[in-house]
């Protein structure tokens, strides 16, 4: 059974700039509250490998894995897999940004699948994905907000 997430947000800002920071995976741990780490490992291109790591979980334990993300700003899009899998079978991530009135749409898309052994079913990890994708969008256009408002005083 495959799971599916998505969910998006509005920032107020132009598509090159919400583009070029929410792809800025070097910076990530600056744009979301859940990353202590993001380090870019290979680039080929528009592709780039990194390894993610989480800040430590309350008993101690951090996650970290490692992904891949081809971006295409040409289409506004951008997908992602996981290659560290874990306790995932696979997980492919879909970005899109979108123009619309009052700034630019960006969308998180996500499918996957839980290992049999998981101790977590695909509905459960789904509603997790869905409640802290909806916490980061937030803090990342709050964040972007702020930048661009910084900008456009200076």
């Amino acid at each position: 059974m495959a799971a599916h997430t998505d969910n998006s947000i509005v920032i107020e800002a132009p598509f090159d700039l919400v583009w070029d920071w929410t792809n800025d995976v070097e910076d990530w741990p600056n744009l979301f509250t859940e990353y202590s780490g993001a380090e870019v490992l290979e680039r080929d291109g528009d592709t780039i490998r990194f390894r993610l790591t989480m800040h430590p979980l309350p008993n101690g334990e951090v996650w970290t894995w490692i992904s891949e993300r081809t971006m295409d700003k040409a289409n506004r899009t951008v997908t992602a897999r996981r290659i560290e899998l874990g306790w995932f079978e696979y997980m492919r991530l879909h970005w899109t940004y979108e123009d619309v009135p009052g700034g630019v749409k960006m969308r998180w898309q996500q499918d996957f699948t839980m290992r049999s052994d998981a101790p977590w079913p695909d509905d459960a990890v789904a509603e997790k994905i869905n409640s802290s994708s909806k916490v980061q969008m937030a803090h990342i256009k709050q964040r972007l907000e702020q930048r661009y408002a910084a900008l456009a005083v200076s």
